[in-house]
């Protein structure tokens, strides 16, 4: 797999997925919404690990940084 997440991206990410992680398990968010927000939030956790969004390939998004020549 070819790295389509830049830092600023893999950060915002991870902060977002803490955010909804303490609120979820300091029971302000509940129920199957909260459900639902933490698998997100897993997911986020996930794909910034691997530094790869399969939503950014099929519309060829990369926020990676340009490499010069």
């Amino acid at each position: 797999m070819k790295k389509n997440m830049g830092s600023a991206d893999r950060i915002i990410r991870i902060i977002i997925a803490a955010i909804v992680g303490i609120l979820y398990f300091t029971d302000t968010i509940s129920g199957t919404l909260g459900l639902i927000l933490l698998i997100l939030a897993g997911i986020f956790v996930l794909t910034s690990l691997i530094s790869f969004c399969p939503l950014y390939a099929p519309f060829g998004i990369s926020t990676c940084a340009l490499k010069e020549k």
